[in-house]
């Protein structure tokens, strides 16, 4: 039997899995890493940690593995997308990297369209200037850390940096280069416009290369330090919205995704890049070649779950916590809750807005805020759904992936929201899945990553939508597409008190 490993360097931890040459995942391990949140707004990790569990996650992995190690041909990546991380002329690291969900940025994403335009800008990089975004980042340096900057002789993003530790091969592939807002995504090439306008050297943009593409192999340190044979073969990998849907089956036209993990994504396949969503919706570089997808994000989805269990239920499981939802009739009795927990990006590209419970009386019990959490995450996945559908895209039957597919009640719940067949797969490990997949392609174990998901993937089960509950939920979205408006000034008002 012959082997892959998929490494999902995630933003609370990194996940390992073992993959057969079936699909089935013979063996995972997850080791977590800490954020760095010195203000508000800033979230930054320290890239050695990612370094650090991953090789213990290896060795943990590896350590009962009953055959031949050098079974374990390829290796691939999937990885937190947009994290900026400096390397000076020895690709040491520079300061910590600042993360996809760090939102300090707002001047520079003025700074962008200021001299390049949002025309412009939409027409290089299919996207509009907003925080998360790597770019931003970059100016940011640039602006309040010149001695930093000064330094730089590269950037990369995080999968990427924890890829050269592994191998010594630094590269950066099209899917996440695509959210850095320097590449000319339908040229699929770093744009040396905008680095001109912007002041930048172009020699900082690392090589491109594609998904599937070999790299090389395992240094004889990693090697020795993890127990796997120096002949491991390692693929380049991609960002963690296209491996998921790479391990979701999201291959050809007309397939959806909804991902809901501490952020939350609504993804669909793009074969070209000439569709214009005028910026409301990110188009990035799949990790497919030559295709594209189209992609919504909630900033915190399953993170508004987890800070209500942090806050309200910490010594709970979220089973527990999730145990009575179904006994919370639709619309949690009238309360209702909105995610902005760390702002939002679509459809609203804002840093400032925060969430809220709207409708809150003394007859509410926790259980009806849980549902309520679970409903208004859903909601805001489903703005994103909405402006597919507008801009004249069938989405009918939705692989759901991620904390979101873990409970039954809440699959439900999106498909009566999203009036949408909802599929579970058999087997969901979503991002993790996809980068072995490009490993096992790779490898050479299929001709086509269809007939690598064709092999890998299973549907498990089908949540249709029922039609009164349909109908309750599009009263009720109305109302929820109010609040964004109502308390926009609201938070603008709050922010000097916000530490």
């Amino acid at each position: 039997m012959k082997y892959v490993i998929g490494v999902d360097l995630g933003t609370s931890a990194v996940k390992i899995l073992l993959v057969d040459t079936s699909g089935e995942v013979i063996q995972s391990v997850s080791k977590p890493y800490p954020l760095i949140q010195e203000k508000t707004g800033y979230s930054e990790q320290n890239p050695e940690r990612w370094v650090e569990q991953t090789i213990v996650g290896l060795k943990e992995l590896l350590k009962d593995f009953p055959t031949d190690i050098a079974n374990i041909e390829g290796m691939s990546f999937s990885g937190q997308m947009h994290g900026l991380v400096l390397l000076d002329e020895q690709n040491e690291v520079l300061r910590p990297a600042i993360l996809w969900n760090d939102t300090r940025t707002t001047a520079q994403c003025q700074q962008i369209y200021n001299v390049i335009g949002e025309d412009k800008l939409l027409q290089i990089t299919k996207n509009p200037a907003l925080e998360g975004f790597t770019l931003p980042k970059i100016l940011w340096v640039k602006e309040h850390e010149p001695q930093v900057f000064e330094r730089v002789k590269t950037f990369v993003l995080p999968k990427d940096y924890l890829r050269y530790r592994l191998t010594g091969q630094l590269h950066i592939d099209y899917s996440d280069a695509a959210g850095t807002l320097l590449l000319d995504v339908g040229r699929k090439e770093w744009s040396t416009t905008i680095c001109a306008l912007l002041d930048i050297n172009p020699s900082i943009c690392p090589p491109l290369l594609d998904s599937h593409d070999e790299v090389g192999t395992i240094s004889l340190d990693i090697a020795q330090a993890t127990g796997l044979s120096a002949t491991t073969r390692v693929f380049a990998g991609g960002a963690d919205n296209a491996c998921g849907a790479i391990g979701s089956g999201i291959l050809e036209d007309g397939k959806t995704l909804c991902s809901i993990g501490t952020s939350g994504v609504v993804l669909s396949y793009e074969a070209t890049p000439d569709k214009n969503f005028n910026g409301k919706v990110h188009y990035f570089n799949h990790g497919v070649s030559d295709a594209f997808y189209t992609m919504g994000v909630t900033l915190s989805a399953g993170h508004s779950l987890t800070w209500f269990k942090e806050v309200f239920a910490s010594e709970e499981s979220f089973q527990q916590l999730l145990s009575e939802v179904n006994t919370v009739p639709v619309g949690s009795n009238g309360l209702l809750f909105t995610p902005y927990l760390v702002g939002e990006r679509t459809p609203h590209a804002d840093a400032i807005i925060r969430a809220s419970f709207i409708g809150i009386d003394s007859s509410h019990q926790r259980k009806d805020f849980v549902r309520s959490v679970l409903e208004g995450i859903t909601f805001s996945l489903h703005e994103s759904i909405e402006i597919f559908r507008k801009n004249g895209k069938l989405i009918d039957t939705i692989v759901s992936i991620g904390g979101g597919a873990q409970n039954d009640d809440w699959l439900q719940m999106q498909a009566d929201i999203f009036d949408a067949k909802i599929v579970r797969l058999t087997s969901e490990q979503g991002p993790g899945m996809g980068a072995a997949m490009l490993a096992a392609y790779g490898c050479g174990w299929f001709n086509s990553l269809k007939d690598c998901a064709a092999n890998f993937l299973n549907e498990d089960k089908q949540f249709n939508p029922i039609p009164v509950n349909v109908e309750k939920y599009k009263k009720l979205f109305l109302i929820y597409q109010q609040v964004y408006g109502q308390t926009k000034v609201l938070n603008k008002a709050l922010l000097e008190f916000r530490k």
